[in-house]
């Protein structure tokens, strides 16, 4: 993947979401507003997943955005790596984490060719992610998890639920579509699947999600 081309993809094909808006991720970053789900703090559910242990080993945050939640886990004493397709919210992350002392690591990644990133973790972290993708891309996203996931490893997955009314935002999921992307058959186990919420810049309250604990098989 080139970083430096002039297409606004890096040389890569844009995923199912940057078509449909016609701008790639790194825009959302650009403008003077931010993105809605770039909140300015952890979400809620990484807080309280941290403050239980739940991210052990090397940790990989997939689509860390400016890193907040990356951070949030980073501050308790795990090794941590950010990875995100969207340069300007690297270089945010990584700002971020020289202000407050925090030792987190962020890079370029395609969430599609994690194996290219040479490592394997321990626990995964997928706050947003996967949501944004189509059933093919899901497909993909899955495998490139499984690529760089430890056996036994953990994967900690916050995504949007269909116990969301209306149809704004992003695609609803369901716990059938979370358990049909994450069984044996593709070398997952879904231990959990829970009721949660996940902040936006609109909503402090939080919209519907599901909290699923998920395992490398």
């Amino acid at each position: 993947m080139s970083e430096g081309t002039d297409d606004g993809y890096g040389g890569r094909q844009p995923t199912s979401r940057e078509r449909a808006t016609a701008r790639p991720w790194d825009d959302s970053y650009r403008g003077e507003e931010p993105a809605p789900w770039d909140v300015g703090r952890p979400q809620p559910a990484v807080v309280r997943l941290a403050g239980e242990g739940a991210f052990t080993g090397p940790v990989l945050d997939a689509g860390c955005g400016t890193g907040e939640n990356a951070l949030r886990i980073a501050s308790t004493g795990a090794r941590v790596l950010g990875v995100d397709i969207a340069g300007t919210a690297l270089s945010m992350a990584r700002e971020k984490a020289r202000e407050r002392g925090v030792d987190a690591e962020f890079a370029l990644a395609d969430a599609f060719r994690l194996a290219r990133l040479g490592r394997t973790f321990e626990t995964v972290l997928d706050c947003g992610l996967f949501h944004t993708f189509d059933d093919g891309e899901r497909r993909e996203y899955v495998e490139s998890l499984a690529s760089v996931t430890a056996s036994g490893g953990r994967l900690h997955l916050l995504c949007f639920s269909d116990a969301e009314p209306g149809d704004w935002g992003p695609r609803r999921v369901t716990r059938e579509e979370l358990r049909a992307s994450f069984d044996r058959a593709h070398g997952w186990e879904v231990l959990t699947i829970a009721p949660d919420r996940l902040v936006t810049s609109f909503d402090a309250e939080g919209v519907a999600a599901w909290l699923a604990d998920i395992r490398r098989v």
